[in-house]
Protein backbone atom coordinates (compact mmCIF):
# COMPACT_ATOMS: atom_id res chain seq x y z
CA UNK A 1 0.00 0.00 0.00
CA UNK A 2 1.51 3.21 -1.14
CA UNK A 3 1.22 6.76 0.98
CA UNK A 4 0.94 9.86 -0.16
CA UNK A 5 1.65 13.61 1.84
CA UNK A 6 1.24 17.19 1.49
CA UNK A 7 2.35 19.55 3.57
CA UNK A 8 0.57 22.93 3.67
CA UNK A 9 0.45 26.22 5.19
CA UNK A 10 -2.75 27.60 7.54
CA UNK A 11 -3.84 29.91 9.67
CA UNK A 12 -2.83 27.88 12.56
CA UNK A 13 0.41 26.42 11.07
CA UNK A 14 1.57 24.09 8.87
CA UNK A 15 -0.26 21.31 8.20
CA UNK A 16 0.77 17.48 6.82
CA UNK A 17 -1.64 15.65 4.87
CA UNK A 18 -1.19 11.81 4.49
CA UNK A 19 -3.55 9.62 2.40
CA UNK A 20 -3.34 5.90 0.83
CA UNK A 21 -5.50 5.60 -2.57
CA UNK A 22 -8.64 5.48 -0.95
CA UNK A 23 -8.44 7.33 2.58
CA UNK A 24 -7.42 10.52 4.43
CA UNK A 25 -5.06 9.34 7.06
CA UNK A 26 -4.22 12.00 9.31
CA UNK A 27 -4.11 15.92 9.38
CA UNK A 28 -0.72 16.95 11.15
CA UNK A 29 0.41 19.90 13.28
CA UNK A 30 4.04 19.97 11.70
CA UNK A 31 6.91 22.46 11.84
CA UNK A 32 7.61 20.77 7.99
CA UNK A 33 8.16 23.26 5.01
CA UNK A 34 5.26 23.44 2.30
CA UNK A 35 5.11 21.14 -0.35
CA UNK A 36 5.53 22.03 -3.85
CA UNK A 37 2.13 20.42 -5.13
CA UNK A 38 0.38 16.94 -4.85
CA UNK A 39 -1.24 15.06 -7.49
CA UNK A 40 -2.91 12.70 -5.23
CA UNK A 41 -6.42 12.99 -5.52
CA UNK A 42 -7.39 12.96 -1.66
CA UNK A 43 -4.92 15.28 -0.42
CA UNK A 44 -6.17 17.74 -3.57
CA UNK A 45 -9.79 17.53 -2.07
CA UNK A 46 -8.39 17.55 1.36
CA UNK A 47 -6.49 20.75 0.92
CA UNK A 48 -9.35 22.45 -1.21
CA UNK A 49 -11.78 21.89 1.91
CA UNK A 50 -9.38 23.09 4.32
CA UNK A 51 -8.42 26.30 3.06
CA UNK A 52 -12.33 26.85 2.26
CA UNK A 53 -12.78 26.12 5.76
CA UNK A 54 -10.13 29.00 6.38
CA UNK A 55 -11.71 31.36 4.46
CA UNK A 56 -15.32 31.04 6.17
CA UNK A 57 -16.46 29.64 2.87
CA UNK A 58 -17.07 25.74 4.74
CA UNK A 59 -18.37 24.51 7.56
CA UNK A 60 -18.42 20.85 6.95
CA UNK A 61 -15.77 18.81 5.37
CA UNK A 62 -16.55 15.70 3.31
CA UNK A 63 -13.59 13.23 3.24
CA UNK A 64 -13.15 9.82 3.27
CA UNK A 65 -11.24 9.31 6.53
CA UNK A 66 -9.76 6.12 7.82
CA UNK A 67 -10.37 6.40 11.27
CA UNK A 68 -9.16 3.88 13.18
CA UNK A 69 -9.55 3.77 17.41
CA UNK A 70 -11.46 2.14 20.39
CA UNK A 71 -14.76 1.71 20.65
CA UNK A 72 -15.01 4.27 22.91
CA UNK A 73 -12.89 6.79 20.62
CA UNK A 74 -15.02 6.42 17.87
CA UNK A 75 -18.41 7.47 19.98
CA UNK A 76 -16.29 10.52 20.92
CA UNK A 77 -15.38 11.43 17.79
CA UNK A 78 -18.74 10.95 16.12
CA UNK A 79 -20.05 13.06 18.86
CA UNK A 80 -17.54 15.73 18.10
CA UNK A 81 -18.78 15.88 14.62
CA UNK A 82 -22.48 16.29 16.19
CA UNK A 83 -20.68 19.86 17.28
CA UNK A 84 -21.91 22.53 15.64
CA UNK A 85 -19.96 25.07 13.85
CA UNK A 86 -19.31 28.40 15.43
CA UNK A 87 -20.28 26.16 18.66
CA UNK A 88 -18.57 24.72 21.44
CA UNK A 89 -19.35 22.15 24.71
CA UNK A 90 -17.64 21.29 27.31
CA UNK A 91 -15.27 17.91 27.91
CA UNK A 92 -18.25 16.97 30.40
CA UNK A 93 -20.59 17.85 28.31
CA UNK A 94 -19.48 15.50 25.90
CA UNK A 95 -18.99 12.77 28.10
CA UNK A 96 -22.33 13.15 28.79
CA UNK A 97 -23.56 13.05 25.39
CA UNK A 98 -21.23 9.66 25.06
CA UNK A 99 -23.51 8.24 28.26
CA UNK A 100 -20.37 8.04 30.25
CA UNK A 101 -20.44 11.20 32.99
CA UNK A 102 -17.53 10.28 34.35
CA UNK A 103 -15.25 9.22 31.63
CA UNK A 104 -13.87 13.25 31.40
CA UNK A 105 -11.01 12.51 31.47
CA UNK A 106 -10.98 10.03 29.32
CA UNK A 107 -13.02 12.28 26.70
CA UNK A 108 -10.03 14.38 26.44
CA UNK A 109 -7.58 11.44 26.03
CA UNK A 110 -9.95 10.40 23.19
CA UNK A 111 -9.55 14.23 21.78
CA UNK A 112 -5.92 14.12 22.40
CA UNK A 113 -5.85 10.91 20.18
CA UNK A 114 -8.22 12.44 17.14
CA UNK A 115 -5.83 12.38 13.71
CA UNK A 116 -8.46 14.28 12.49
CA UNK A 117 -8.38 17.57 14.11
CA UNK A 118 -10.23 20.51 12.17
CA UNK A 119 -12.03 17.94 10.26
CA UNK A 120 -13.21 16.04 13.06
CA UNK A 121 -13.53 19.90 15.32
CA UNK A 122 -12.00 18.80 18.58
CA UNK A 123 -11.21 22.64 19.18
CA UNK A 124 -14.93 22.97 19.63
CA UNK A 125 -14.66 21.69 23.20
CA UNK A 126 -13.77 23.54 26.25
CA UNK A 127 -13.50 23.30 29.79
CA UNK A 128 -16.50 23.56 32.12
CA UNK A 129 -15.92 26.99 33.25
CA UNK A 130 -15.54 27.88 29.77
CA UNK A 131 -11.78 28.11 29.00
CA UNK A 132 -10.07 26.77 26.39
CA UNK A 133 -8.07 24.10 27.95
CA UNK A 134 -5.85 21.35 25.79
CA UNK A 135 -5.91 21.11 22.16
CA UNK A 136 -2.63 19.69 20.35
CA UNK A 137 -0.88 19.20 23.89
CA UNK A 138 -0.39 22.84 24.91
CA UNK A 139 -1.12 24.69 21.82
CA UNK A 140 -4.44 26.46 23.16
CA UNK A 141 -3.04 29.29 20.82
CA UNK A 142 -4.47 27.16 17.34
CA UNK A 143 -7.74 26.37 18.97
CA UNK A 144 -7.98 29.91 20.41
CA UNK A 145 -7.84 31.10 15.99
CA UNK A 146 -9.94 28.19 15.14
CA UNK A 147 -12.84 29.07 17.30
CA UNK A 148 -12.75 32.75 16.19
CA UNK A 149 -12.47 31.68 12.99
CA UNK A 150 -15.62 29.94 13.25
CA UNK A 151 -17.36 32.95 15.28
Amino acid sequence: MSFHSITIASPIGNLKLSADQNQLLSVQFVEEEVSKEADHHILLKAKEQLHEFFNGERRVFDLPLKIEGTDFQLEVWNALQDIPYGETCSYQDLAETVRRPKAVRAVGQANKANRFPIIIPCHRVIGKNKKLTGYAGTQIDKKEILLSLES
